[in-house]
């Protein structure tokens, strides 16, 4: 797996990978920047709710399961200090849907975290990692 960043002026870039898809990269005013793209550790959060809900709800529809919404939050606390990086994690898994098996939900988040999920298992080894599971029937 590839990945570059290309500096596009002042603090606006341009990311892509393998995959050929571009996301911009930016920051705010203060910092120089033009808000014009997200933050470098924003994308972190993303590509770990992204890499958990690809297998959460894949496991779930192999489990029959009648998901109807579902959705990762990733919160993330950061050091005050540089380097800022991340000092805990919280994962909620939102899933709506109708006569949903809680224990099915459980065991497909515990596989996530336990099993595929790359970005979790490179993440737990430097924060600790909360995960919360909501069920909402629709």
């Amino acid at each position: 797996m590839d990945g570059k960043v290309i500096w596009k002026e002042n603090m606006s870039f341009e990311g892509t990978a393998d995959s050929g898809f571009k996301v911009p990269l930016g920051t705010v005013a203060e910092l120089g920047g033009a808000d014009d793209g997200f933050r470098p550790l924003e994308l972190l959060i993303i590509g770990l709710a992204g890499c958990t809900a690809m297998d959460v709800i894949s496991i779930l529809k192999k489990k029959k399961q009648d998901v109807q919404n579902f959705e990762v939050l990733v919160h993330a606390d950061r050091a005050e200090e540089h380097p800022k990086v991340f000092t805990h994690l919280a994962i909620e898994y939102v899933v709506s849907g109708n006569n949903l098996d809680r224990a099915a939900v459980e065991r497909a988040v515990e596989l996530s975290e336990t099993k595929y999920c790359s970005a979790q298992a490179m993440f737990k080894k430097v924060a600790p990692i909360d995960l919360r599971i909501t069920l909402k029937e629709v």
